[in-house]
């Protein structure tokens, strides 16, 4: 039965990514799970001709598949497909075309319009190739650019999420020759308090606690390899910890993880792409989220890429697109909590005297020294 939208529903939108890497793979996998709807609504922004094929090459039959013209009516226990005119698509996988990068780029553009008109309330984006999808219309790096430019914002943040593992970068798609001219103390400063205001409105974290990690080397060991640490970064985390926030670094990259010292922290903020997402990825690729940090909407992804190397041949794993539904709804149910508890009068006065008070009393928590390792409160 088709239904209208209600206020108990959560729609996910899923733009299908690169047609010729393991985007329609991952998804139609994730939703011959039958459980998955159970949690929302969930309409795809693709092609019928090529949902078709890859249900046959992946041999899901009698699959839960209802087209529609647009995100307005949706069926509740079906994978809902919103088609585009294209015709007799060429379907090379494991290959870059043009063609490709095309349905892409009018797969997320007509699932960034429904986000705008609040027909869907998450978006799920399939992997692309940056490559191929640049046109006119697209000179991004990426979705994060993309849709930060779509949402005008400049306030935004990569953050890639598994459990309690949160790592966001401070400069992003960049060549690493530029990364130490790129980094101010005002962009280590805005990334921090966008990462802040994430764990606590995204997450539901009260008084998150951040790290950030060195550019240099041993962080510079106090300066003998290296400026921007004594220059850049800790001038950054006392200006943060000056208006409240739990700050605390910079820690030599390469002993972080090691330590496991990422675990005293509710987020990490890295200096530099590779620095972030290796750590990331080699504790967390299976289950691995993308999620764009800083949009007014909520926007998350698998954490890999299109992975044209097994494109095709059955072999994707749908855990972490499965996984980046899931977020994306928590995501959503986290914010409208927080709203609602913000708009209530009482919480909102109870809320400013529990800063002040709790401001007072940790002020002597905040170690002294932002770089002394001695200074974290556990």
């Amino acid at each position: 039965m088709e239904t209208r939208r209600n206020k108990n529903q959560i729609i996910v939108g899923i733009s299908q990514g690169d047609y010729n890497g393991i985007g329609y793979e991952v998804i139609l996998k994730t939703f011959s799970d039958k459980r998955m709807f159970d949690f929302s609504t969930n309409v795809l922004y693709g092609s019928q001709d090529l949902t078709n094929y890859y249900l046959k090459n992946l041999n899901l039959h009698n699959f839960g598949l209802y087209f529609v013209r647009d995100a307005s009516r949706l069926q509740a226990n079906k994978l809902n497909l919103v088609t585009s005119d294209e015709k007799n698509l060429v379907i090379e996988a494991g290959k870059s075309t043009k063609k490709a990068g095309e349905m892409a780029f009018w797969s997320i553009e007509k699932a960034v319009d429904d986000l705008r008109k609040k027909n869907i309330d998450v978006l799920v984006t399939a992997p692309i190739n940056k490559e191929n999808i640049q046109s006119e219309n697209f000179q991004f790096a990426g979705h994060t650019d993309y849709l930060a430019k779509a949402f005008n914002t400049d306030k935004y943040l990569m953050l890639m999420v598994q459990q309690n593992l949160r790592i966001g970068v401070i400069t992003g798609h960049i060549p690493l020759k530029d990364v130490a001219a790129s980094i101010t103390t005002d962009l280590v400063l805005q990334k921090i308090k966008v990462l802040h205001h994430s764990l606590e409105y995204d997450f539901g974290i009260r008084k998150p606690k951040i790290a950030l990690l060195g550019l240099n080397p041993h962080a510079s060991d106090n300066g003998l390899i290296g400026t921007e640490e004594g220059e850049i970064i800790i001038p950054a985390i006392k200006k943060a910890q000056k208006e409240g926030m739990f700050v605390y670094g910079p820690f030599p990259a390469d002993g972080f993880f090691a330590s496991e010292n990422h675990k005293n922290f509710d987020g990490i903020l890295a200096m530099y792409h590779d620095q972030g997402l290796i750590p990331f990825k080699t504790l967390a690729f299976k289950e691995g989220v993308n999620f764009t940090a800083g949009l007014p909407v909520v926007r998350t992804s698998p954490a890999h890429g299109t992975a044209y190397e097994i494109a095709g041949k059955n072999q994707a794993s749908p855990t972490s697109f499965r996984q980046a539904v899931y977020l994306g709804i928590e995501i959503f149910k986290n914010r409208k909590e927080y709203d609602e508890i913000s708009q209530n009068p009482l919480s909102s006065a109870l809320k400013k005297i529990n800063q002040k008070s709790t401001q007072d009393e940790d002020a002597s928590d905040l170690p002294e020294e932002n770089n002394d390792k001695s200074g974290v409160p556990f």
